[in-house]
């Protein structure tokens, strides 16, 4: 095992437990919002549009916050930096709270972005350091189904608590997990230091923020793996808030059973990481990223012209299936992009994909007036199955170069 983690294969099943716990909460208050915008708008008297600020506005501030925990991590520990940024993570949602209006709730959601940040790319970046690449995708699926699962409850739970006791308890018991997990993860990095183990890797002399971003943006494959990851993050995370309003507006389903719905995506990636290793055996790198990017470019399709919310939901779990098989590899090359840097490579993927993110929900909502749910939706089909061949189309010409990923 790599110096600067866990020295035992025990010692690195709880480390990547505790982290896909993080992972979990840090999803769940991205998605904890799209099912309530519907709601969030008729309560603040604003529109659509304006009420999806609090995961558009969310998602750049998320991007924006990787420069400084990237080089942060390096510096000083990325599990240190996971463990103190999920503390600090009930503070926002605790804002989110007592917000009086939209413009409040939004900041507080901001607030929360900026610490919320750190926690999964520096996750990835701790497993990459922790674990040789031959085991890595399999070790990050594992990390990737706490992840998963947070955009499944994130999504059921929004609707369902809108529903029923209303969207403030939404953000009480986001304040109660990111705290419990927080204390969890300062237990396990003290234990780690009474027992003399090291808890990450750290390098005091690492580059700044800009000397790190420069080298990185010089090589042509980071720049191109940062397309594809903004891409990626408009056409499938960036579809999601959009979903839960079209099976709302469009099909007449209660906010509950649109986020229901659209949780089931979640739900699919969950399944995928449960079967990871089987696939990624049965498939390889190449083949996952072009049967996930097809695959949810089809449940988008599905999603968008379907009559019937049943076999939409059937669509959702497929796609989520499909598109986890496209996230997961992607994740895995961004953790090789720069192994010397790794916690910036990371961050710097991550900022790509969570403005991605921001990009597709903006766009989405102001074209949803004009064009309608179903085109709009239909032009993120279209993007992710790009994402899928473009990527295939890089992996090949690699392999046949002798390039390793």
């Amino acid at each position: 095992m790599r110096p600067g983690g866990p020295t035992t294969g025990a010692e690195i099943d709880r480390s990547v437990l505790l982290l896909s716990l993080a992972c979990c909460v840090s999803m769940m208050s991205q998605r904890i919002c799209d099912a309530m915008l519907p709601e969030l708008s008729r309560q603040f008297d604003a529109s659509l549009a304006a009420a999806a600020q609090v995961v558009s506005l969310f998602a750049v501030t998320y991007g924006l916050a990787q420069f400084f925990y990237g080089a942060l991590g390096d510096r000083h520990g990325k599990w240190r930096v996971v463990t103190y940024t999920t503390l600090a993570c009930g503070l926002g949602n605790a804002v989110a709270v007592l917000a009086g209006s939209l413009e409040a709730l939004v900041l507080a959601r901001v607030l929360a972005a900026a610490f919320a940040a750190a926690i999964i790319p520096m996750s990835l970046a701790w497993t990459g350091d922790a674990v040789p690449y031959q085991r890595r995708q399999e070790t990050l699926a594992r990390v990737g189904l706490g992840t998963t699962s947070g955009i499944f409850t994130g999504q059921l739970l929004g609707g369902l608590i809108s529903d029923t006791v209303g969207w403030r308890w939404a953000f009480v018991l986001m304040t109660v997990l990111f705290l419990t997990v927080g204390w969890l993860l300062q237990r396990n990095w003290q234990a780690q230091q009474r027992s003399g183990a090291p808890t990450a890797v750290a390098d005091a002399n690492a580059p700044g923020i800009v000397d790190q971003t420069l080298a990185l943006m010089r090589s042509s494959w980071v720049r191109k793996m940062i397309a594809l990851a903004v891409l990626q993050g408009a056409g499938g995370f960036g579809m999601l808030a959009i979903v839960a309003s079209h099976l709302h507006l469009q099909h007449g389903l209660s906010l509950s059973g649109a986020g229901s719905v659209v949780s089931l995506m979640g739900l699919g990636g969950v399944l995928y990481m449960a079967l990871a290793r089987r696939v990624i055996g049965l498939l390889g790198e190449r083949g996952m990223v072009l049967v996930g990017g097809l695959g949810v470019a089809l449940a988008l399709l599905a999603v968008a012209w379907s009559p019937s919310w049943v076999a939409i939901a059937l669509s959702m779990l497929l796609g989520g299936f499909a598109f986890f098989m496209l996230h997961n590899t992607l994740q895995t090359l961004a953790t090789q992009m720069a192994p010397q840097n790794r916690g910036m490579a990371v961050s710097l993927f991550a900022t790509a994909l969570f403005m991605g993110q921001a990009l597709g929900v903006l766009l989405a909502s102001l074209l949803i007036a004009p064009l309608g749910s179903s085109l709009v939706i239909s032009g993120g089909a279209l993007v992710m199955a790009g994402v899928g061949l473009t990527l295939h189309a890089l992996l090949r010409r690699r392999h046949r170069l002798g390039t390793k990923a």
